[in-house]
């Protein structure tokens, strides 16, 4: 079982969490057009290696926080909080 480090609450099992997507996305002004809007919700990096993601910790505190991930190999190098910078 893969064990995932909330910041809040300590090292729970993987099963307690939600994936919410590339963390630190800066939203779209409501200035831009139909393909850049397109392009802001549906294109994301979806880079190889190490990768930062936003995660939700939805059985326990059910709070948000950030995590750099290995999509290679599926381990968690960081847990942070939400406004707070990565390592």
């Amino acid at each position: 079982m893969l064990v995932i480090s909330c910041p809040y609450c300590g090292d729970r099992p993987e099963i307690e969490f939600s994936y919410g997507g590339e963390a630190h996305v800066v939203r779209a002004p409501a200035s831009v057009t139909d393909e850049e809007w397109t392009a802001f919700l549906y294109q994301r990096s979806n880079a190889r290696g190490s990768y930062a993601e936003r995660w939700r910790h939805a059985h326990g505190c059910g709070r948000f926080f950030n995590a750099r991930r290995n999509t290679v190999t599926d381990f968690f190098e960081q847990t942070y909080k939400i406004g707070e910078a990565p390592a």
